[in-house]
């Protein structure tokens, strides 16, 4: 990829989701790490984290972002290399878009509900509450398959295989 100003974005989106602890976050670091690699840095990645129960804590009590934040404010933090932003309502997924605005690939953890391709992640068991949503499916060997009745339409994925995620995101990603 040639990094000028005309350069033109993917805009590839796919989400993630499955229970906690699932193995979601490594499966999106490692992808988001192979892209770098194979890209050579040029692709871009924008990922969102859905907080479900609100716990997510971005700075500390007392701390000037903490203290603009009280007053009702919505506010930015913006450094050398990175701006968190602090918003008092939530975010669809047009809104994060156009917040990142230029990337190759979004990747959206939890928020099932989003219309975008998923791949759901399981280790141990699977929940098959989750087939709904899901197109693909990450498991490792720690699931037994035969207990399941996993529908055709889902792909099987190796949960420990980002090059084969990735070949999967490549194929059936919505492009935004």
């Amino acid at each position: 990829m040639v990094a000028d100003a005309k350069r033109t974005f993917k805009r590839k989106a796919v989400a993630f989701t499955g229970p906690s602890d699932s193995g979601k976050t490594t499966l999106i670091v490692k992808i988001a790490a192979l892209i770098a690699d194979v890209s050579g840095g040029a692709a871009k990645v924008a990922i969102v984290k859905n907080d479900p129960k609100d716990k997510g804590r971005f700075d500390q009590e007392g701390k000037d972002s903490d203290r603009f934040y009280k007053t009702g404010a919505e506010v930015a933090v913006v450094s050398p290399t990175r701006t968190t932003i602090f918003k008092r309502r939530s975010s669809d997924i047009d809104d994060l878009i156009a917040i990142f605005a230029d990337f190759d690939y979004l990747f959206v953890e939890g928020l099932k509900h989003l219309p975008l391709p998923r791949i759901a992640v399981f280790r141990n068991a699977i929940d098959e509450d989750y087939y709904a949503y899901a197109q693909a499916l990450a498991i490792d060997d720690s699931v037994d398959r035969a207990k399941y009745k996993i529908p055709k339409t889902l792909d099987i994925l190796d949960l420990n295989d980002p090059r084969a995620a990735l070949a999967w995101i490549e194929k059936r990603a919505k492009e935004v």
